[in-house]
């Protein structure tokens, strides 16, 4: 336990951070959950939505230094992925129909 009135603001500060960063990891791991089923079924349009969503909140996890900023790359980056997939998937179906 820290003796030094320093050390136990540093405390108090280090649990605030931490539970906002939490909240803030924990809403862009749902906005990426989110974007990965909506690309799974059958909805293109709002999948589109939900990618931006949780790219755009990749972008502020890694702006605040809550993840690193090549993991939200990464992350960014795998999302598109499946997404294009999905998309030249349809397209080719349709165009063979």
């Amino acid at each position: 336990m820290p003796k030094s009135t320093s050390a136990l603001k540093a405390v108090r500060s280090s649990e605030k951070k931490q539970l906002r960063n939490r909240s803030m990891k924990s809403a862009t791991k749902s906005y990426i959950a989110k974007a990965e089923r909506l690309i799974q079924g059958s909805e293109q349009d709002a999948a589109k939505v939900a990618v931006v969503k949780a790219i755009s909140a990749l972008d502020k996890a890694a702006k605040k230094k809550i993840i690193h900023p090549n993991t939200a790359s990464r992350r960014k980056s795998r999302l598109m992925k499946k997404l294009n997939k999905t998309k030249m998937a349809t397209t080719t179906k349709t165009a063979a129909a």
